[in-house]
């Protein structure tokens, strides 16, 4: 190959431009096995740097981007903080995107890389229905999902993820609810239309586990009205609100976030309910306020930290040759009191 250049390097070998950049100049952390594969397609070409190769501004810049759908959700909040200080540790600057309801997240991010020239990107919230392959090519660039994946058409190998299983967390948390005697249970989620969300996933576990216990879906129990851009506090109060005066007898909720957990248990509160010794609530995602929330409320607890730490690594280790990684972790459930069993009275 004639006139091989340090963007020719870096396809031969597998790797990013900014790799390649580390390898040639002798700067920032690059593995021994990364580190040989350059070298050994530096040294089968006959390459030579030249000032431009070792000036990685004129080629690509170290910078990493975050897309973040919904930054206003405060389990991110914990995510963004330590993604923000593992990339400073590592040198890299952070650029952190917030992204509307209305915007498709990977359009977003193909869009930063182009205008930023950036090395790595992770996206953390949006819809599993908004990845496709041909996206993700366009994208270029080593990219991590967090707390999202793909519907399972994108070619692995293109990206890396870090998730909980939605639907079986879900899934766990109702049958917690029916096991303390609960089968009046409603849900609070909001409604996306077609594309596969979290809360829509959590939505199929908790029908998922009525079903199995053979306690029929009753979808008046079933608030899907919360607005997308709305998903907060308020929302859950109304839709908690709403909720009650439909069923009177209902004995417990599941929020699929701890933000309307929260503002259901507000609503139960003002109308006079107490919690749990008229109706149990619990959450998801395992927010801090939820503990200190009077009462504390139970909760279904994602590991924000060591979520958004192996989100880092991986991002990491794909700048540096390696493969795409995808993990799942499980969840617990925290109980705090907010849910109280129920005594079957005998016939």
């Amino acid at each position: 190959m004639a006139n091989i250049n340090i963007k020719d390097i870096a396809r031969l070998s597998g790797v990013g431009i900014a790799t390649v950049s580390r390898v040639i100049n002798q700067t920032g952390s690059v593995s021994e096995k990364t580190k040989k594969k350059v070298m050994d397609v530096i040294n089968e070409y006959n390459y030579i740097p030249n000032n431009n190769a070792r000036n990685l501004k004129l080629t690509q810049s170290e910078n990493i981007a975050l897309i973040v759908k919904y930054m206003s959700n405060p389990f991110f909040i914990k995510m963004i903080d330590v993604i923000e200080i593992e990339m400073a540790s590592r040198g890299y600057p952070l650029l952190i995107q917030n992204v509307d309801e209305n915007s498709d997240e990977l359009d977003i991010a193909i869009s930063e890389t182009m205008h930023s020239n950036l090395c790595g990107i992770i996206i953390m919230g949006g819809s599993y229905s908004s990845y496709t392959e041909a996206k993700f090519k366009q994208l270029g660039i080593p990219c991590v999902l967090l707390t999202v994946n793909s519907e399972g058409n994108v070619d692995p190998s293109l990206y890396s993820s870090v998730i909980i299983d939605d639907e079986k967390e879900a899934y766990k948390a109702t049958k917690y609810l029916i096991e303390m005697g609960h089968t009046d249970i409603g849900f609070l989620y909001k409604d996306v239309g077609n594309l596969v969300t979290p809360n829509i996933l959590r939505y199929r576990g908790y029908k998922r586990a009525l079903e199995e216990s053979g306690i029929p879906v009753d979808e008046s129990l079933v608030s899907n009205g919360v607005p997308v851009s709305g998903a907060g506090f308020r929302a859950g109060f109304l839709a908690m609100k709403q909720l009650m005066q439909k069923n009177p007898s209902m004995t417990a909720v599941f929020a699929f976030s701890d933000v309307l957990a929260i503002g259901a248990a507000k609503a139960a509160l003002a109308s006079g309910k107490r919690i749990p010794e008229d109706i149990s609530i619990i959450g998801f995602d395992g927010i801090e306020m939820t503990e200190f929330y009077n009462p504390s409320l139970d909760s279904v607890y994602q590991p924000a930290v060591e979520m958004a730490l192996s989100a880092v690594s991986m991002l990491h280790g794909m700048m540096n040759g390696d493969n795409s990684q995808h993990m799942v972790y499980d969840s617990v459930i925290m109980k705090r009191g907010s849910v109280r069993k129920i005594q079957k009275t005998q016939e």
